[in-house]
Order: C-alpha cells, then sequence, then structure tokens
C-alpha cells in the first residue's frame, strides 16, 4: 500500500483531543491499593503535587485513553494507562524503574482504525513496516532487528516497547509524524514491540459484547373449548 501524504503534524506535548463527544476520567491515588489522598481528573494534569497529592501510587482509569510520566509537566517515562484499575506501580510498568507517578494528560483518540508507518532510518528512510489494525508482539518477525528510528502514525494511537511481548519503556505514537527517536521522548532507536491502545469508549469493533439474551417463549394461548354436546331428541 502506498505511503499516505499530508498526514498531520504532532500535537504538543500536553495537549490532546478526543473524539467527538469524547470524556476523560481518571481516579489517583497517593498510595497502592487505593489508599491516601484522592484527586479526580478530567483534563491534562502537569504536577500532582498542586493537587496536594505527593505522589501517585494507584490509579483507576473511568474512561479514557490517558498516558502517564513519572515527572511533573510530562517528563520522564510514559505508561499508557486504558480503561481499568491499576493498585499497584507493576500493574502499568515492568521497567521497574520508578514506583510513582506525577503528572498525567488524556491522549488523543481520533479514530477506531489503526494505521502505523516504522521506518529503520531517520526522515522516514530505510526499510519501512506498515501495520494495519494489528498489534506486533515482535517486530524481529518482520525483519526489524530493533532499530525504529522514525514513524508515522496514520490513524489510531499506539503504544512501542523497547522489547518484545510488550515489555519495557513505552512511547506513545499519537496521529503524526516523527522524524527522529528524539520526537517519542527516547534516546535510542530501540522498539521491538508495538500496540494499538483502545478504549472501549470510542472503540467497539474488537471488544466482547455479551449477547442479549433470547426473548421469552409466548404461552400458547388457550385452546377454544369445544361446544357443548347438543342432547339429541327423541
Amino acid at each position: 500500500m502506498s505511503e499516505q501524504q499530508g498526514a498531520p503534524e504532532q500535537l504538543a506535548a500536553g495537549k490532546s483531543q478526543g473524539g467527538a463527544g469524547a470524556t476523560y476520567k481518571v481516579v489517583v491515588f497517593e498510595f497502592e491499593n487505593f489508599r491516601g489522598k484522592k484527586v479526580e481528573l478530567s483534563a491534562e494534569c502537569n504536577d500532582v503535587i498542586e493537587k496536594e497529592c505527593e505522589k501517585v501510587g494507584s490509579v483507576i482509569v473511568e474512561s479514557g485513553p490517558w498516558v502517564a510520566f513519572e515527572c511533573q509537566a510530562f517528563g520522564g517515562e510514559q505508561f499508557v494507562l486504558e480503561k481499568g484499575e491499576y493498585p499497584r506501580w507493576s500493574t502499568w510498568t515492568n521497567s521497574q524503574t520508578n514506583n510513582c507517578l506525577l503528572s498525567l494528560r488524556p491522549l488523543q483518540v481520533d479514530s477506531a482504525d489503526h494505521k502505523l508507518h516504522l521506518f529503520d532510518k531517520p526522515g522516514y528512510a530505510g526499510r519501512k513496516m506498515e501495520i494495519v489494525d494489528d498489534d506486533i508482539p515482535s517486530l524481529w518477525v518482520h525483519g526489524f532487528q530493533d532499530c525504529v528510528a522514525s514513524v508515522k502514525a496514520l490513524n489510531g494511537t499506539w503504544v512501542g516497547y523497547m522489547f518484545p511481548g510488550y515489555r519495557g519503556r513505552q512511547y506513545v505514537f499519537e496521529l503524526g509524524d516523527y522524524k527522529h527517536w528524539n520526537d517519542w521522548g527516547a534516546t535510542a532507536p530501540q522498539i521491538q514491540s508495538v500496540r494499538r491502545v483502545r478504549d472501549m469508549q470510542w472503540h467497539k469493533r474488537g471488544c466482547f459484547t455479551a449477547p442479549a439474551p433470547p426473548p421469552a417463549p409466548t404461552p400458547a394461548p388457550n385452546p377454544t373449548p369445544p361446544p357443548p354436546a347438543t342432547a339429541g331428541t327423541s
């Protein structure tokens, strides 16, 4: 498939736009297991300390998705938080380099469809891989030996990981162009797995929907009783 032309520019850090009618809500707690100071957010927060919360030790995402950061002002390591409960730091990361969050913002959700172009050289040069509506647990299988140097996110929101199996540092790719790995906050062009970021508020495709229960059978009407027998005449 040919490369899409004129992809929109990447949104500035800390800014997001949801789909029409989109709502965002996340509840953060100071300590693990939803204890301590509680703060509800429906928009970006560049420093939870300003909300009188020393740090974030657990999270409940009621609607989203969101991306959280280890430092204030959307700095440091990033962590994607989709709808659900995160009782401690190990539920949102396995990189084991920190144990709290200090800033959060909603993630852009522009489409239920997903398309991503990966390149192994900066400036969209070199080997190219197109991914459409799929998650890739290992780019090695497709000939990308961990070097992803530029990216075009053409549809949907994605998250890349340093290691196969969605492990290690996370890098968010919202709609836009990323000419160099520094554009997504990396210090090296190392990505080995990617997946789509989906939230059931907007992305109905792919989620389990319980079938409607069958209607209760309508009871058959009572049969019409036969007319009474007529007495014979002599």
